[in-house]
């Protein structure tokens, strides 16, 4: 029997708030969950007196793959949030991840109720052509499933309500630039990225006041298996390497391990709340970021690669890399957060010495 034909009171919430000892694992059938020992206020007390249970939207796409293997590896209990049980499955399958919960839409409500703290990664890629039909789509995947993640905390009793909402956004919140350097206090922009971020924050700035919101706007996240950089790296061999577009605009990113980093700790860490711009303390311009990639490639970067082979690729989505913007994250130095990945090339050099994970 799959965790969806469990009634709602007696399945996800029971295991999650089980009063087991932390290495007790509930049997029933087909589920694995380990449960996990909670005081009066629904806080988790383990050994390690840190251990969360956390449910993530999104969990299956680029960012969230990774974020739910961190966790794991940390020990901490994880509902995937998911439309698909099946694509979930094949991520996650159970052989490798035991205990974790992958719940569809009926029971996220469940699983929110009985989490420590909720992740909001959900949305439709933007790397596509934008149709009318799928600019609509990109705007209300994200309203869609951050107003659901609302919800279903607010209707949650105070006992039991998840202590923290981490809810992605974008750093394309404000608009395009090549003279401007935005941080967490800038206004937003007047293009249609930006609306979609200001919609999407403010679906998940509806969340209570007792739960703390930390709003992660992202920038480009690099690495080899996914993202803008897997689908740049072939343009570029193609190519013989080059700038892309212009080269001057500017190129807002982050190693992908920095961002689960930030996720991660804007968690656990309760001084992390509010807006903060989730990318390296060093943006640079697009022809940098081209030079350093061909050199690491062991390609020439002089041949400009053309705005069409790129949009190919990327689709109208390819506005990000285009026109771009220049991001400092302001707010994550003051919060002490360290980078492992500061510099593109440092960056770049660690990501293509890695396998491309199936």
């Amino acid at each position: 029997m799959e965790v969806s034909a469990l009634t709602p009171r007696t399945s996800i919430s029971h295991f999650l708030h089980s009063s087991h000892q932390p290495t007790s694992v509930c049997e029933f059938r087909r589920v694995r969950v380990w449960c996990v020992k909670t005081d009066v206020n629904g806080s988790s007390q383990t050994p390690k007196g840190n251990q969360m249970t956390v449910s993530i939207t999104g969990a299956t796409g680029f960012i969230g793959t990774k974020l739910v293997q961190r966790l794991y590896e940390d020990n901490h209990s994880i509902c995937v949030l998911t439309r698909s049980r099946s694509k979930a499955q094949s991520i996650f399958p159970a052989k490798d991840f035991p205990g974790i919960i992958i719940a569809e839409e009926g029971q996220w409500k469940d699983c929110i109720e009985g989490s420590n703290g909720v992740v909001n990664l959900a949305g439709l890629s933007i790397s596509t052509r934008w149709s009318p039909e799928i600019k609509k789509e990109i705007k209300q995947s994200r309203i869609r499933a951050t107003s659901k993640v609302v919800d279903s905390i607010n209707k949650s009793p105070s006992d039991s309500r998840p202590r923290v909402l981490v809810s992605a956004s974008a750093v394309g919140y404000y608009g395009t630039s090549e003279t401007q350097v935005f941080d967490e206090q800038s206004s937003s922009g007047n293009d249609y990225l930006a609306e979609v971020c200001r919609e999407w924050e403010g679906a998940a700035l509806g969340v209570d006041k007792d739960v703390r919101l930390a709003l992660i706007r992202t920038g480009v996240v690099l690495g080899k298996d996914g993202g803008a950089l897997a689908k740049m790296i072939p343009i570029f061999m193609m190519f013989a390497g080059g700038p892309l577009g212009s080269g001057r605009q500017w190129f807002s990113w982050i190693h992908i391990d920095d961002l689960v980093n930030l996720l991660y700790e804007a968690l656990l860490n309760p001084s992390y709340k509010g807006v903060i711009n989730g990318t390296a303390p060093n943006p640079v311009r697009l022809a940098e970021m081209c030079e350093h990639l061909g050199s690491v490639l062991g390609r020439p970067s002089w041949l400009p690669v053309p705005d069409l082979a790129l949009k190919a690729v990327l689709g109208e989505g390819a506005t990000v890399v285009l026109e771009g913007q220049r991001v400092v994250p302001v707010r994550a130095k003051e919060l002490g957060f360290s980078y492992k990945y500061p510099y593109i090339k440092d960056a770049l050099k660690a990501i293509l010495a890695q396998k491309v994970v199936a």
